[in-house]
């Protein structure tokens, strides 16, 4: 995952099942543990580690304020010379080393621009938490987590940076994907004097105050099944029904249990219609067109190879068996797994603070519709709310992200106000119904491709990327170059 996601922004509830959204992922809870797989032992990466000691809160003097935390960022400068450009990558909900690893497109590039790489991880996520207990259950604890004091540390850990390297003339590029991407976009537009410009990949930035339709990310994910196999979208609907026919019989629940193969017997249903619709969510975001292990280990094109297996199924199968079979791709490629858990709880990439962050600022209100492949459900901002109080104390701010950085009416806003942001998306991310789409201004650019999932531009090249990502990569690129030799001409008072 280079930002996962992250790992979107949403947090829906009913009375039993639970799951989370986020733009650097879709969370469900259920099914963390079974990415254990991608991640157990960290990759070698080419940075190295250090920490800053950074303020627990930007905005206020009190005396609490100036209570230190430490946080961790990642640094190569194996290409860099003094005076040269610094790439930074904004960190989003998780271990930076996580995005790290799946954010080679930086890496790529760094040597045609002699670019040294910054990536910082965002507070209270990984190894920078104020919290000695990594508490994430009070607002008491988790009140000084948000975007706005992110992007100040990041304004100030760069600034830092630059003094210590004594090149603080350098231009700063700043790049993320996910909620990373919604951060780069911001750190350009709320600290324009620190970074040139910024690369935002795969940002649902307008998925906040219904400016996207409710129902669009379901719709996206059923259009990806769709597109594949109108047979493997029908099965998948219909699923559900035989899921709960199932499990309302005598010893359901241990039908249930022996059918998924669970480790230990489900407690209930809804725990296997998490684990299935988190395989199908996951993998339309991921259906990179070449190998990957970012949630999980897939293959190319994941959900092409979800519905084959669907489809090679003898007629008269269930569809409940060809659903699990499907959703088995997603936890278990590799074949190991000889059991699957569903109800316990892990956080190998350090996600949750998300929810807390879902229950505040980042209110991305959703619903699926009955036309989508999914269980339909209506969005219960009530419900929601209640919610919220219960598991933190706190009370949602639904409007108070068009607020901070806007959202409505972008392009004739950006247009005479903001400059030099690429949004990148993927038709088949579902994320990208809630990205900006179209070019705002010549130098607000909308770089969209019909085939490409979750920030997969950002992921390292390989030998088999298709020529659609090749020619992003190669766009973004050009466009980045071109900001750098504004910037020094501008530097050396050229007109």
């Amino acid at each position: 995952m280079s930002t996962c996601l992250l790992c979107l922004v949403l947090l829906f509830f009913s009375v039993v099942a639970e799951a989370t959204y986020s733009p650097g992922g879709f969370h469900h809870l259920s099914s963390l543990r079974q990415k254990k797989k991608a991640s157990k032992s960290k990759p070698e990466l080419p940075f190295e580690t250090r920490y800053f000691p950074q303020n627990l809160d930007h905005f206020s003097f009190t005396p609490e304020s100036y209570k230190v935390f430490h946080q961790k960022y990642l640094i190569n400068s194996r290409f860099w010379r003094k005076g040269g450009p610094i790439f930074v990558y904004t960190g989003n909900e998780g271990d930076i080393d996580w995005f790290a690893s799946n954010t080679g497109f930086m890496s790529d590039i760094a040597p045609k621009f002699r670019a040294l790489l910054v990536f910082i991880e965002h507070r209270f996520y990984g190894e920078s938490t104020p919290i000695r207990k990594k508490s994430h259950k009070s607002a008491e604890t988790l009140g000084y987590l948000n975007s706005q004091q992110a992007l100040a540390d990041f304004a100030i850990l760069i600034r830092s940076l630059k003094q210590n390297l004594s090149s603080e003339a350098s231009p700063v590029v700043v790049f993320g994907g996910s909620y990373g991407g919604m951060l780069a976009a911001w750190f350009r537009l709320k600290y324009p004097h620190i970074a040139i410009g910024a690369l935002a990949s795969s940002a649902p930035i307008l998925h906040f105050d219904n400016i996207v339709p409710l129902t669009s990310f379901y719709d996206a994910v059923s259009q990806d099944f769709k597109d594949a196999s109108m047979n493997c979208f029908k099965v998948i609907k219909r699923s559900w029904e035989e899921l709960d026919a199932v499990s309302t019989k005598k010893n359901g629940l241990q039908e249930l249990s022996k059918k998924f193969r669970t480790c230990k017997g489900l407690q209930s249903r809804y725990s296997a219609s998490n684990w299935l619709s988190g395989a199908f969510v996951y993998t339309a975001m991921v259906n990179y067109p070449t190998a990957a292990n970012f949630m999980a280990p897939l293959p190319g094109y994941p959900v092409e190879e979800m519905c084959k297996i669907i489809d090679g199924f003898p007629r008269g199968s269930s569809n409940l068996d060809r659903a699990f079979a499907a959703a088995s791709l997603y936890y278990n490629y590799s074949g190991s797994e000889k059991c699957f858990e569903m109800e316990q709880q892990t956080d190998d990439h350090g996600l949750n603070g998300w929810q807390y962050q879902a229950c505040t600022e980042m209110v991305m209100p959703m619903s699926c519709s009955n036309q989508s492949m999914l269980p339909p459900y209506d969005n219960d901002y009530e419900a929601f709310e209640e919610q919220c109080k219960s598991r933190y104390g706190v009370k949602p701010r639904p409007h108070w992200i068009t607020t901070e950085f806007g959202g409505m009416r972008i392009e004739t806003v950006l247009k005479r106000f903001g400059s030099n942001i690429i949004f990148s998306n993927g038709l088949q991310d579902p994320w990208s119904r809630g990205g900006v789409l179209k070019n705002i201004s010549s130098s607000i650019v909308a770089l969209v491709t019909k085939k490409g999932a979750h920030h997969a531009d950002l992921r390292a090249a390989t030998k088999g990327d298709p020529e659609w990502l090749k020619e992003q990569r190669t766009q973004e690129v050009a466009i980045i170059e071109k900001w750098i030799s504004e910037y020094y001409r501008d530097l050396r008072g050229e007109n």
